[in-house]
């Protein structure tokens, strides 16, 4: 198996204000992760930076200018552009930068290059809306990367993931009455941002919600996956498989209350991988969402990834 891994410094440079969790230490965590003789394998590459045209494959043009509108000319001004989103004068280029990781992930997958790979890129994001940027999201990079595939390689179905611990409302917004795209997200309710009730299935049936308990742990997400996740792609049988990998449902993680450990992740990437075996040629795309807690971010990460290494 081939794993591929897109970064950037630029990512670093997205800033945010003296306390926000969503904070460029969060990739130098993970950096120094990946540095161990265990990921030697992998295939780093630079994230080349995407076209702002790339932003309207999921998202309407006056999105795209609203957030424009906001980046700051001065170095080193922070400014809230949503009750938690911020944006700096670089938030634009490394946006784009995670846009084009993801991108050229899909490109990999498709055209045999990788087998499967990471992008390690913030800022993140799955809570991004087709036209509201939120919970510090800009645009929402895994929707974005399945257009892709949907128009250059002529992609009939694809399938997103999202385990991050906060419903993936942006993606399930944008893919609502969309029968080409299935998502499935577990999360934990009540949280940020209140949606993914069990009820909210979309209007073609291609939205799984696998809601959890505060204070639940391995074995409720575990369940969730086999009773909900899995059958729901077994049934939809898809040609790609994109993975929104937020890291927040940890237990170590400040921002909620669900109690998984790295070997969770382990589990839930090998569950995927043989979905993708099954039915996509192995072709998976993992793009970084949420993990706020910078051990538990390291651990957790550096197990998806060294599953996705190991095939």
């Amino acid at each position: 198996m081939t794993t591929r891994l897109y970064e950037h410094p630029i990512f670093l440079e997205h800033e945010t204000p003296e306390g926000h969790p969503e904070r460029p230490d969060r990739l130098r965590s993970l950096a120094i992760a990946l540095e161990h003789p265990n990921f030697s394998r992998l295939d780093r590459r630079q994230a080349p930076q995407a076209n702002e045209d790339a932003i309207l494959l999921a998202h309407p043009e006056e999105h795209l200018r609203a957030v424009m509108r906001e980046i700051p000319e001065e170095e080193k001004r922070i400014r809230q552009i949503e009750n938690d989103t911020y944006v700096s004068q670089k938030s634009l280029q490394a946006a784009l930068t995670g846009i084009g990781g993801a991108m050229a992930g899909v490109d990999d997958v498709m055209t045999g290059k990788a087998d499967n790979v990471f992008v390690a890129s913030r800022p993140p994001g799955h809570h991004a809306e087709k036209t509201k940027a939120m919970g510090f999201c800009l645009f929402n990079n895994a929707a974005i990367a399945a257009r892709h595939a949907q128009q250059v390689y002529g992609v009939e179905k694809v399938a997103i993931v999202d385990w991050d611990v906060h419903h993936g409302n942006g993606t399930q917004d944008i893919f609502w009455d969309d029968p080409s795209v299935l998502f499935c997200s577990t999360h934990q309710i009540p949280l940020y941002p209140g949606t993914g009730a069990l009820n909210e299935t979309g209007t073609r049936n291609t939205i799984v919600n696998a809601p959890l308990s505060p204070n639940t742990g391995s074995e409720h997400f575990r369940e969730a996956f086999k009773d909900r996740v899995l059958p729901a792609l077994n049934n939809f049988r898809p040609d790609l498989l994109i993975i929104s990998a937020g890291f927040d449902a940890h237990h170590r993680d400040p921002l909620a209350q669900i109690n998984l450990v790295g070997d969770d992740f382990d589990w839930a990437t090998g569950r995927l991988m043989e979905i993708a075996g099954k039915y996509a040629d192995n072709r998976v795309v993992s793009v970084l969402e949420g993990g706020y807690d910078l051990e538990g971010l390291a651990e957790s990460a550096g197990m998806h990834i060294m599953r996705l290494l190991r095939g």
